[in-house]
């Protein structure tokens, strides 16, 4: 697309902005995706990329073929690009290309040895990949929020100067629910300061801001930055891998193996057992380039704009409650609400088969902070839970997210705006809705709108997670 078709106030075109979807009434109407925080599409020039690369994909490290040796270069040049957009390039870290963030979190709790009255800090901000590789491994602390869904500094140095001292700090740059950022720059100085490590879940932070270079580990996903190809990266100092067995242990982690010996290889190498993604690996490195080509000034201002647009647009309609931080706090365009007399599930559905609208609806994978959002206690918790155990999702306590990106524009945040105040409104549905108690999800009659039927049908897109 050039320069003169991208929409006005979006900094770039993805592929497949526009698409034209059925809706309710017969009509087809432009696909809005608000779903960024989940997925995003790809750059155009990440699917360039890659289109250039596959006729020369081959195997990588162990092939003199020519098509062998272009296909190592092109990897580790993405390796070599994942660490200086993590500002780690010329030192002794490593970069660790995987599937994702929540691998590459998993992937740290195994390679850290930790024991089980290990105490890993973290928060209740978090999400589920940065909360359950560390409960299983070790004993976690946790800081609470306030009722915003924020935490201050000293909430942190509390958790950190109880005892005993963490072992390690796991602490999200980003939340996925409400967008708002921790002080990270202050809270691994207080770490490092007390001789505790920190790993950052960077997973909703990348595509939006410059990485800090100060914690120990960081993790992202190629997925969330406009490279859906499949591939995270996990990045911290060789010392924390040199030694043991690696997560995955396979071809290409050895550099001899005996029926009775296995002498495992250096890492990187020795943490990526198996053919490695080698065609999402070059798309990371395009959207890489694509970020820094756009500039962060652009980006951080752009953010700001859609974010302000879309959380003063939705607090301002009456029966919509929007969850998380005041609006004077900054926060990524991220924005979670509630309609009132609508179930979320409803209110995402009403939105995607009526206005062509993509948003995520339930508990984002991030169930103890959304609870809190939602100012849930423990005994309500306790009737859902009983609930789902019953196979019951049908009224699964959750909220509506919408989320915007680099391609994100005001009128895009404007149209988002005028659908839910027409649903708070209370305007009657089109068509009917039904909803299944298994997946708690309702989909358009298939009577009423044939056209539609063709949608998902296989398990629930929100409620677990």
């Amino acid at each position: 697309m050039t320069t003169e078709e991208v929409p006005h106030g979006a900094l770039v075109h993805l592929v497949g902005d526009g698409g034209l979807v059925p809706c309710a009434d017969g009509q087809q109407r432009p696909y809005l995706s608000c779903d960024t925080a989940a997925s995003t599409g790809s750059l155009a020039a990440v699917l360039d990329r890659v289109a250039e690369f596959v006729p020369w994909y081959s195997s990588v490290h162990r092939g003199a073929g020519y098509k062998s040796r272009r296909s190592t270069d092109a990897y580790e040049g993405a390796r070599e690009a994942a660490l200086a957009f993590a500002h780690r390039e010329g030192g002794d870290d490593i970069a660790i290309i995987c599937r994702n963030t929540t691998e590459a979190l998993n992937h740290l709790a195994y390679r850290l040895r930790l024991l089980p009255d290990d105490v890993v800090l973290t928060t209740v901000v978090e999400h589920h990949a940065n909360l359950l590789p560390w409960s299983r491994a070790a004993r976690c602390r946790y800081v609470e929020c306030a009722g915003d869904g924020t935490f201050e500094l000293a909430d942190v140095l509390a958790g950190l100067d109880e005892r005993p001292v963490p072992r390690l700090l796991a602490i999200t740059g980003a939340s996925n629910i409400t967008g708002w950022m921790p002080p990270v720059e202050e809270i691994v100085s207080a770490a490092h300061a007390r001789g505790v490590q920190v790993v950052l879940d960077a997973a909703q932070l990348a595509p939006h801001r410059r990485l800090p270079p100060s914690p120990d580990f960081i993790a992202w996903s190629g997925h969330k930055m406009y490279a859906p190809f499949g591939v995270g990266v996990l990045i911290g100092p060789r010392e924390a891998f040199r030694h043991g067995d690696p997560f995955l242990a396979g071809g290409g982690a050895v550099d001899l193996v005996d029926l009775d010996e296995v002498v495992w290889t250096e890492p990187p190498d020795r943490e990526e057992a198996g053919s490695p993604n080698v065609v999402g690996a070059v798309a990371l490195h395009a959207a890489i380039d694509e970020l820094e080509a756009v500039g962060w000034p652009a980006l951080v201002e752009h953010d700001g704009d859609l974010a302000r647009r879309l959380r003063e647009g939705l607090a301002g309609i009456p029966g919509v409650t929007l969850l998380g931080p005041d609006l004077s706090l900054e926060t990524l365009p991220v924005a979670t609400f509630t309609v009132e007399g609508l179930p979320h599930g409803l209110v995402a559905a009403r939105l995607s088969a009526e206005e062509a609208i993509g948003v995520r609806h339930g508990c984002f994978c991030a169930h103890p902070y959304l609870m809190r959002l939602l100012g849930l206690g423990r005994a309500e918790v306790a009737a859902y839970r009983r609930q789902l155990r019953d196979g019951d999702r049908s009224r699964v306590p959750g909220a509506v997210r919408a989320s915007f990106g680099i391609n994100g524009s005001a009128s895009d945040v404007d149209r988002l705006c005028a659908a839910v105040r027409r649903l708070a409104a209370g305007e009657p549905a089109p068509i009917g809705y039904e909803q299944d108690p298994a997946t708690g999800d309702f989909q358009p009659d298939a009577e009423q709108a044939p056209w539609l039927s063709g949608g998902r049908r296989h398990g629930s897109s929100c409620s677990p997670g």
